[in-house]
């Protein structure tokens, strides 16, 4: 027969191994839990950013939609090519004011004033 001290420490130790392992058991369950929690605020995120890009997708389809109704706007006029340079001066040889210059040849008025400068510091007047 096995003495006393022997089954009390061979219960003591299944009673500790059955401790143990309703402690594990309650450790799982609540990191289960947690899991759970952070998988649904995850889905919830989730899903307004799901709803979030699709309002983007119906703005920049409505942007594009509006965009395709705009007319490109035209592009400026370059500035004076040799051509409208050599009649501008023309122009002002003959006494025109460089506002009518200007709305005669359809350029800016202080681009004819400049023209005008530069052409009389080279003639140097």
């Amino acid at each position: 027969m096995m003495p006393v001290w022997t089954l009390l420490l061979v219960g003591a130790g299944l009673m500790l191994c059955l401790t143990l392992f309703v402690l594990l058991k309650v450790e799982l369950c609540g990191l289960a839990r947690g899991t759970e929690k952070s998988r649904k605020l995850t889905e919830a995120a989730l899903g307004e950013i799901r709803q979030a890009i699709e309002e983007l997708r119906v703005g920049l389809r409505e942007a594009e939609q509006r965009t395709g109704v705009l007319v490109p706007p035209t592009p400026p006029r370059t500035g004076l090519n040799m051509t409208t340079r050599a009649q501008a001066l023309r122009m002002f040889r003959r006494g025109e004011q460089p506002e009518r210059i200007a709305a005669a040849l359809h350029v800016p008025e202080n681009e004819v004033r400049l023209l005008i400068k530069v052409h009389q510091l080279s003639v140097g007047r």
